[in-house]
């Protein structure tokens, strides 16, 4: 699996290239599925490094304690 920014990379050129409006349908189409793949990777990607984050809460007594980040 390609790295995070590399996967983000080619999904924004593949975006600019379906926003020019000059490929045939047939690589419109392809060009659509391989950007759908690439967002599902980011995405999940994003959700993996999302789970691993881990925030100090300062407690009153001063001490710090990890707590999951969540929304």
């Amino acid at each position: 699996m390609a790295s995070f920014e590399e996967s983000l990379t080619k999904l924004e050129e593949i975006v600019a290239q379906l926003e020019r409006g000059d490929l045939a349908l047939e690589e419109s189409v392809r060009l659509f599925e391989e950007g759908t793949r690439l967002a599902g990777e980011c995405r999940k990607q994003l959700e993996d490094a999302e789970g691993k984050v881990e925030m100090l809460v300062k407690q009153r007594d001063g001490a710090m304690k990890r707590e999951p980040l969540v929304e």
